[in-house]
């Protein structure tokens, strides 16, 4: 079943999100952006910073929803803990129209998608029937980070995409370069590319003689494809990403049935 755009944007309801934690000046950034567009804007985002929680959903304790204002709810769990609060409770009377989740303090490009928390928000509204666009916003060299392009270029990219209708099962994932707005390059549609993760461990001994690992810094775009997200993404422009949640290889698929007739 694909998507069908909302009828118009100015009436849509818009969901806002992330994994950075509901204070995070990346959803801030977001906020502004979607109150550019609708007035009937939702904030239900993690209490706390989740970074690299993936998809992951709690069971083994119940969660705490703490409404801070009429429009504005903190979840004592996950990413995806929120997108399920929010879709299925807070606004269970008229679902959202659009999930917008965000601003990443940081890229997600690459194999980062299947670690990000940001990334998870859009799949599980996307797996709960709700289109949604995850955003994140590169780093510049020295770790900085300056909000102004995501300001300038988010409005009309979620107004183009939430234009067209798009198949179910498929999330929109957008990154903006370090660089200023009037420096983009445009925007690139693009596959996210490959890059090493599992070989990024420093180990490290503490005071009292024990060792310790820190994962990451993760590569950057040497070495990666070009036409790419992570290389254009380095290049300054913004890379688009559609990304499908069915997971079945359908070419194996085919060679086991012939292995298990």
């Amino acid at each position: 079943m694909a998507f069908e755009p909302p009828a118009e944007l100015s009436r849509a309801r818009i969901l806002l999100s992330n994994d950075d934690g509901v204070r995070a000046p990346g959803l801030s950034v977001l906020e502004r952006i979607a109150r550019s567009l609708s007035d009937d804007v939702w904030v239900v985002a993690p209490e706390a910073e989740q970074s690299a929680s993936s998809h992951s959903l709690t069971l083994q304790r119940p969660l705490r929803l703490q409404q801070i204002d009429q429009r504005h709810f903190a979840v004592d769990g996950t990413p995806t803990d929120c997108a399920l609060l929010a879709i299925n409770m807070v606004l269970r009377e008229r679902k959202p129209d659009l999930v917008l989740s965000g601003i990443n303090f940081g890229s997600n490009v690459c194999d980062d998608v299947t670690y990000s928390g940001t990334v998870a928000v859009a799949m599980e509204a996307t797996l709960l029937g709700v289109p949604a666009i995850a955003f994140s916003q590169a780093l510049a060299p020295d770790g900085s980070i300056d909000w102004a392009t995501a300001l300038a270029w988010g409005p009309g990219l979620i107004r183009r995409i939430a234009a067209m209708p798009w198949p179910g099962m498929v999330l929109v994932n957008v990154n903006f370069p370090a660089c200023p707005p009037e420096a983009v390059k445009g925007v690139r549609v693009v596959p996210h590319g490959k890059r090493a993760v599992n070989d990024q461990l420093h180990r490290r001994v503490d005071p009292r003689g024990r060792p310790y690992y820190w994962v990451g810094p993760l590569n950057d775009a040497d070495g990666v494809a070009p036409d790419t997200d992570l290389a254009v993404l380095s290049d300054g422009s913004i890379s688009v990403t559609p990304l499908h949640l069915d997971l079945t290889h359908r070419p194996t698929m085919e060679s086991l049935k012939q292995v298990f007739p």
